[in-house]
C-alpha cells in the first residue's frame, strides 16, 4: 500500500518494483526512494526529461514554415503564438494553420516538428512564436527498454543501500571495488539501455 496518493515521479510505478522485488511494506519508503533517485540519475545521464510535462518554448521565426521543438516525444501541441515585433500584438495562431509530426531524419537526435502553411505569412512583424506543449512518457507507458533500465538502476541502488547485490548485474563505470558512490555510478547495462535516449544535440 502506498503511504499517500501523491504520484511518485518515477519511470515505473511504485507498485510494479514492489512486486518484481518481493518488497513488503516495510521498505516501501526506501523503494520509493530508490524509484525517484533512479529516475532523476536517468534524466541527467540523458541530458533531458523523460517524463510528460508541460513545456513553454520560445522558437525563433527564421522566414521559414517548419519549427522543431526542444522536448520529444510530443503528445499534444496545446497552443502556438505568434510572437511580433516590440509594440505589435501577439495573436494566437490556429490550429488549421500548422500540423505536429516526428521527424526521423535527424542524424543526432530524434525531435518532433510544426509544420505551418503558407498562411503563416499573414502574421505581420513575426519574430517567434511561443509554443505551449505536452512531451514526455506517462509513468506506466514508458518504453520497455526504458523501463527495464529504471527498474534495474532502482533495484541495484536499493540493494546497495541494503548492504548487497543480489540479481543485479553490470559493472560500474569509474567505481573501484570499494567506496562506490551512489550518485556517481551506473552499471554498464543500464547505460546501455539508455543510449536510445540520450540527447545528442545539446
Amino acid at each position: 500500500m502506498s503511504l499517500d496518493n501523491k504520484p511518485l515521479y518515477t519511470l515505473i510505478p511504485l507498485d510494479d518494483f514492489k512486486a518484481v522485488l518481493s518488497i513488503d511494506d516495510r521498505d516501501e519508503i526506501l523503494a520509493r526512494f530508490c524509484l525517484i533517485t533512479a529516475t532523476h540519475s536517468i534524466e541527467q545521464y540523458c541530458k533531458r526529461r523523460l517524463l510528460r510535462k508541460k513545456y513553454f518554448e520560445r522558437i525563433e521565426y527564421t522566414d521559414g514554415y517548419v519549427l522543431y521543438l526542444k522536448e520529444y516525444p510530443v503528445s499534444k501541441v496545446l497552443a502556438v503564438y505568434a510572437l511580433p515585433r516590440i509594440g505589435g500584438d501577439t495573436e494566437i495562431v490556429e490550429p488549421d494553420f500548422y500540423c505536429v509530426m516526428p521527424d526521423y531524419s535527424l542524424e543526432n537526435d530524434e525531435t518532433y516538428k510544426i509544420l505551418f502553411s503558407p498562411s503563416i505569412k499573414k502574421y505581420s512583424s513575426l519574430v517567434a512564436f511561443k509554443v505551449v506543449y505536452i512531451a514526455g512518457y506517462p509513468t506506466g507507458k514508458v518504453p520497455p527498454d526504458l523501463a527495464s533500465a529504471c527498474m534495474e538502476l532502482a533495484a541495484w541502488n536499493m540493494n546497495r543501500y541494503k548492504g548487497r547485490r543480489i540479481g543485479i548485474t553490470g559493472n560500474v563505470r569509474g567505481a573501484g571495488t570499494q567506496g562506490e558512490h551512489l550518485e556517481s555510478s551506473m552499471p554498464e547495462n543500464v547505460m546501455a539501455l539508455l543510449e536510445p535516449y540520450k540527447r545528442k544535440v545539446i
